[in-house]
C-alpha cells in the first residue's frame, strides 16, 4: 500500500487509536503519526512504547497541519476536543471519529467544524475488554466492518480516501445514515452491553452464591458476560447517555420477549422455548458464515486477545 494521508493526529490512545496506529504502520499509510492524549501517563506509555512518530501534550499541537484527524476520546468528550481543534485545522483537512454513537457525536462535533474542513464521522465494529495504549494491534481491523457515516454535503473524494485507509487497515467499509447506525448498534452492541453489565451484577447482589463460586463455577454463558462487563466504564456511560432513545426502544422490546419466556417457563410451555431458541440458533450460524467469529468451542476466542 502507499501513504493515504502525509500526517494523521489520534486524538486520544487506547485500544482503537492505539491498534489503528499499528495498522497504518503495518500499510505504510501513513507518512507521520502523530498522537496526543489527555492523561500524562497515557503519553509516558504511548511514547515509552514508540506507539507514534511523535507525542504531543495538547490535541491543538497534535493536529497542526494534519491531513486527517481521529477523536477516538469517549463520545461525551468529543464536543469539547472539537471546540478545542477547530481553530487549529488546516484548510482540507478531514476530521473522522471513532464513537459507538453517531447522531449525538455529530451534533456534538459539527457545529465546531468550519466549512473547509471534512467531517466524516466513523466506527469500526471491533475491540476487545481491554482498554489503553498497550492494548492495540494491528490486526484488530482485519475482516472487520467500518461504518462511515458522512454528513450531507461531504466531498465524495474525502470520503473515498478515508475509506481507502479503513480498507488498508483490513477493515470491510460500509456507509449508513446516522439514525439508522445508531438503531444498528443499540441491537448488536448497546442492548447486549447493558444486559450484560446487569447479569454481572445480579451475580454480585445474589448473596446466595457466594462470590467465589461465582468464580470458580463460572460457566461459559456467564464468563462472557464478565468479559464485556469489563469494558471501559466512561465510554459505556456516555454511549448509553447519548444514545438513550434506540437503547431504551430495544431494551423495551428484551423486556417484552423476556416476559414471553418467563411465561413459557412458568406454564411448561416447551413448544415456544424450542421454537424460540431454534430461531436465535440461527442467527449464531449467519455471524459464523460471515466470518465474523469461529465455530470453535469457547465462542472463537480460545488464544485470542
Amino acid at each position: 500500500m502507499s501513504v493515504i494521508y502525509n500526517r494523521v493526529a489520534l486524538i486520544g490512545l487506547g485500544l482503537i487509536a492505539g491498534s489503528m496506529a499499528h495498522a497504518m504502520r503495518r500499510g505504510g499509510l501513513a507518512g507521520e503519526i502523530v498522537g496526543t492524549a489527555r492523561s500524562a501517563e497515557t503519553r509516558k506509555v504511548a511514547a515509552e512504547i514508540n506507539l507514534c512518530d511523535r507525542i504531543t501534550e495538547t490535541a491543538a499541537e497534535a493536529v497542526k497541519d494534519a491531513d486527517l484527524i481521529v477523536l477516538a476520546v469517549p463520545v461525551g468528550a468529543m464536543g469539547k476536543v472539537a471546540a478545542e481543534i477547530s481553530p487549529h485545522l488546516k484548510p482540507g483537512a478531514t476530521v473522522t471519529d471513532v464513537g459507538s454513537v453517531k447522531k449525538a457525536v455529530i451534533d456534538a462535533v459539527a457545529p465546531h467544524l468550519s466549512e473547509d474542513v471534512h467531517f466524516i464521522p466513523g466506527h469500526p465494529l471491533a475491540g476487545t475488554e481491554h482498554s489503553g495504549p498497550r492494548s492495540g494491534f494491528a490486526e484488530l481491523y482485519d475482516n472487520r466492518f467500518c461504518l462511515l457515516v458522512p454528513v450531507e454535503g461531504t466531498d465524495p473524494a474525502a470520503t473515498a480516501k478515508l475509506r481507502s485507509l479503513w480498507e488498508g487497515m483490513g477493515a470491510n467499509v460500509e456507509e449508513m445514515d446516522a439514525e439508522h447506525h445508531d438503531l444498528v448498534l443499540a441491537v448488536t452492541s448497546h442492548a447486549p452491553h447493558l444486559i450484560a453489565y446487569t447479569m454481572v451484577g445480579v451475580a454480585d447482589d445474589l448473596r446466595r452464591v457466594t462470590d467465589s463460586e461465582v468464580i470458580k463455577y463460572s460457566a461459559a454463558g456467564f464468563r462472557d458476560f464478565t468479559r464485556i462487563a469489563a469494558s471501559d466504564p466512561t465510554m459505556w456511560r456516555d454511549v448509553f447517555l447519548n444514545n438513550k432513545e434506540a437503547t431504551l426502544e430495544i431494551l423495551g422490546r428484551f423486556t417484552e420477549e423476556l416476559f414471553a419466556l418467563q411465561r413459557a417457563i412458568r406454564t411448561g410451555d416447551g413448544d415456544h422455548l424450542h421454537d424460540y431458541f431454534t430461531r436465535t440458533r440461527a442467527i449464531r450460524r449467519g455471524i459464523i458464515e460471515a466470518g465474523q467469529d469461529t465455530d470453535a468451542p469457547d465462542f472463537g476466542r480460545g488464544g485470542k486477545r
